[in-house]
């Protein structure tokens, strides 16, 4: 499916999130695609200029430890996957414009991801530190934080080790204000995802305030967003990597305890059992702060439920109004103050901590006060002795993008002994991966490429001295951070993208792709769109409009996954019933953003379903030839035609607005079973001959079905569009348009209450599902207004009549 760019007609830039060339697809990767075909295919029957490229996400771990498993170089590995994938894809009908493919292994393409690091390296944003860096022992390489689940690999499973290393990392940190706001933005993205990014950056506003100890003459800086409880401030607590826990348990009679408890905790975080069952271990350091508002000595804990990676590493412990503190306070016989009571209704205090807003008790002079207003007291107080400071924390850390393996992007910078670290000059790029190189990582915290001479040896581009490259290489959500941007030009070797071009087209009007890249592929790529937007490489400030995040297909329960022998092929599938059939299922077989069990049996009703309409038009096959529009007059129908009319705009109707609800194909195939059982039952019931009334209104529904069908199904639907008397594509032909008149016979209209007094109405297909009902009246715009994001507690449906939303 090629596009004219230049096109004047509606465009539509429709974008499958592109694969790893991993091998063989099953039928649950399949979901992700045939889905974004059958979308592109309706868009295009709705008279849009469709743009719906491919490519490969082809560097990365999972390549090169492919590739050490069977002993052949990525290169290789990858570019036959490729092929085997390209083949699989053709084989599924799934419709792509393959002469923009583009693959970030290919020097032409990795040449500008080492440009867009350059240009984030001019402005500040990439820098080199050391740092306490994931190690994956069995990757043998470093992973980002976001990287690192359950205290494991993302990739391989293996335990997650600490190290510190010199590593490059971009500062996504400052675009954290507009990554958060810009969120609003996105009110065609599911609201889980927007959660997930905006609990990932989490923007706390409060302040730092110092704790003096005496013992080695420093203060503590102790981040909270709830300085009116400072009264109840009884302990205070540090992170595990906290700067100042050396110098506090140097010479102490518990400085071998306290090491020990240290090492064993951190051991206990990485392994990941911190995340399921969270500690209120914690070890008293024999030292003592002063809280600055009432100088009472409090003492001073190490503990792992503080984290030096949020706010500063350390807390005051507020047991009265934390529930943590709280906790941790009851295990260690701690101090626990009630300081704030609720301005309304009854305090858990002492049962629990009472974590709420409210007035301010036993605080001295700040007694009587609404926590806002001690908030801000209390904060002038501070600031005015410069023992505190009003700020803003967020969760969200900067981007690690060094990798220490061989098979990804080089960084573009060169170490030289007289200058520093120095960018390649633009015009030597690409910085080329050499081919002949012993990619089998040693696990000394190197890459590969530092072990190849030729690679590293270069002269300095400043002063021409003798320098090394840097044999890092870059983190694949860098090559997939910006690729929707390639596609509008893959062949350009003067710029990474056309300017004109991406701003006319983008941002992209539907992504599709798995919930699995909620937090680390859109974060990337939306703070690379804000960064080149920010340079005035871009008109735009988000890369996606609209998003839509499928439902994974599972067997016997469970994922599908090679390891796990549960994977269904779709060439058998194909073999054996069509790949037609495949699709249809894979549409079908239940919500497309919920996951869906795979059934066997319901794969061969597909297939039925298919063949009952192959056989009905081979029935009828001399009065389903198209001859232009007909108009029918419905006056003149007799029962059962009508029935079959009317039926026919119902499913039009439907079909559309399911389509267009979310791409719930699953329901709108549904109709269109409804509609061929009608027909069916039409065939047998009435004298079908050329010339006859029951001969048009037959070949109206069949040809509405065959266009409606279509982007699900196309093989057989282009195959009877041309036995129709078709010379075109059926992809060349508008949707069939319904008649709202003829279809009410089949809607209804649903009465919407909110606490039983009506607010909405909305036309609905009668006897529609009770679920579906559910989901129409909570989706209603006027319903979403007045619930204002809350969760209703009850919602009664009364079938074909009202909904009744209890708040």
């Amino acid at each position: 499916m090629t596009v004219d760019l230049n096109s004047s007609g509606e465009k539509y830039y429709c974008l499958m999130m592109y694969p790893y060339p991993s091998g063989d697809l099953h039928v649950g990767h399949g979901r992700n695609y045939v889905i974004g075909d059958a979308l592109a295919r309706y868009k295009l029957m709705e008279g849009c200029s469709v743009l719906a490229p491919m490519g490969w996400d082809a560097f990365g771990l999972p390549a090169e430890n492919a590739a050490l498993a069977y002993n052949i170089h990525p290169a290789v590995w990858t570019a036959e996957n490729i092929k085997k994938m390209k083949e699989q894809f053709f084989e599924w009908g799934v419709l792509y414009d393959w002469d923009r493919e583009i693959t970030s292994c290919d020097p032409m393409y990795y040449r500008w991801t080492q440009w867009i690091f350059l240009q984030l390296y001019k402005s500040g944003l990439a820098y080199r530190k050391a740092a306490s860096v994931n190690w994956c022992p069995s990757c043998k390489t470093v992973v980002a934080n976001e990287q690192v689940i359950a205290g494991a690999c993302e990739r391989c499973g293996a335990t997650i080790a600490e190290r510190f290393l010199e590593q490059w990392f971009f500062k996504i940190t400052a675009f954290a204000d507009p990554l958060l706001d810009d969120l609003g933005q996105l009110e065609d993205w599911p609201e889980r995802v927007i959660a997930m990014q905006r609990n990932w950056i989490d923007r706390s506003e409060g302040q730092e305030i110092l704790f003096a100890i005496d013992d080695i003459n420093k203060s503590v800086a102790c981040f909270t967003t709830r300085p009116d409880t400072i009264f109840g401030a009884t302990f205070l607590v540090l992170s595990l990597d906290h700067p100042y826990v050396p110098q506090l348990i140097e010479g102490t009679e518990m400085e071998s305890q306290i090491r020990e408890f240290i090492e064993r905790e951190k051991a206990l975080k990485l392994s990941g059992r911190a995340l399921t069952e969270p500690s209120k271990e914690g070890v008293f350091t024999g030292r003592y702060a002063i809280n600055p508002l009432n100088e009472a000595e409090i003492p001073i804990y190490i503990a792992p439920y503080v984290l030096m990676e949020y706010g500063t590493g350390a807390i005051m412990g507020v047991p009265g109004h934390d529930q943590r503190d709280f906790d941790f306070a009851k295990t260690h016989g701690l101090d626990i103050r009630e300081v704030i009571q609720p301005i309304e209704g009854k305090s858990p205090f002492p049962d629990a901590a009472f974590e709420g807003k409210g007035i301010m008790v036993d605080s001295g002079s700040y007694s009587g006060l609404t926590s806002e207003e001690g908030f801000d007291k209390i904060a002038e107080y501070l600031e005015s002795r410069s023992q505190g400071k009003r700020t803003i924390h967020y969760r969200l850390r900067d981007w690690l993008i060094s990798r220490q393996r061989y098979w990804g992007a080089p960084i573009p910078m060169i170490h030289c002994g007289n200058c520093g670290i120095v960018p390649v000059p633009e015009e030597d790029l690409p910085v080329l991966l050499p081919e002949d190189v012993d990619f089998r990582p040693k696990g000394e915290g190197k890459s590969p490429l530092a072990r190849n001479e030729d690679f590293v040896a270069v002269p300095c581009p400043s002063c021409g001295k003798r320098a090394m490259r840097d044999t890092d290489t870059m983190d694949t959500f860098v090559d997939s951070s910006w690729y929707y941007l390639r596609y509008l030009s893959p062949n350009d070797t003067e710029k990474p993208f056309d300017k004109a071009l991406v701003d006319t087209w983008l941002p992209v009007d539907q992504y599709v792709g798995g919930v699995e890249h909620a937090i680390l592929h859109l974060m990337y790529s939306r703070f690379i769109t804000k960064f080149l937007q920010s340079k005035g490489y871009l008109s735009f400030s988000e890369p996606f409009r609209r998003l839509f995040t499928q439902g994974m297909i599972t067997k016997d329960g469970v994922k599908m996954s090679k390891s796990k022998g549960n994977t269904v092929s779709p060439g058998s599938i194909i073999e054996s019933m069509g790949a037609d059939t495949m699709r249809l299922y894979i549409l079908f077989c239940g919500p497309p953003e919920r996951d869906s069990e795979w059934k066997d049996d319901s794969v061969e009703g597909c297939s039925r379903f298919l063949n009952r309409v192959y056989r009905l038009f081979e029935k009828h096959r001399d009065v389903l030839i198209s001859t232009g529009e007909e108009t029918i007059d419905v006056e003149t129908l007799n029962d059962n035609e009508k029935k079959l009319f009317r039926k026919t705009h119902w499913t039009i109707v439907r079909v559309i607005d399911d389509i267009n609800d979310n791409f719930h194909f699953n329901t709108a195939i549904s109709a269109i079973m409804e509609l061929s059982n009608e027909m069916g039952a039409f065939s047998d019931k009435e004298k079908i001959e050329p010339g006859l009334r029951s001969a048009s209104v037959l070949l109206f529904a069949f040809d509405s079905l065959v266009r409606l069908l279509a982007p699900m199904t196309p093989h057989l639907c282009e195959e009877f569009w041309e036995r129709m008397g078709h010379e075109t594509s059926v992809f060349r032909s508008p949707l069939p348009a319904a008649n709202p008149e003829y279809a009410k016979g089949e809607m209804i209209t649903l009465v919407i209450q909110v606490n039983s007094r009506i607010r909405a109405r909305e036309e609905i297909p009668i006897d529609l599902g009770e679920e579906e009902v559910r989901k129409k009246a909570l989706e209603n715009v006027r319903i979403r207004e007045l619930m204002a994001g809350k969760e209703p507690k009850k919602v009664i449906v009364v079938q074909n009549k009202l909904v009744n939303i209890v708040m």
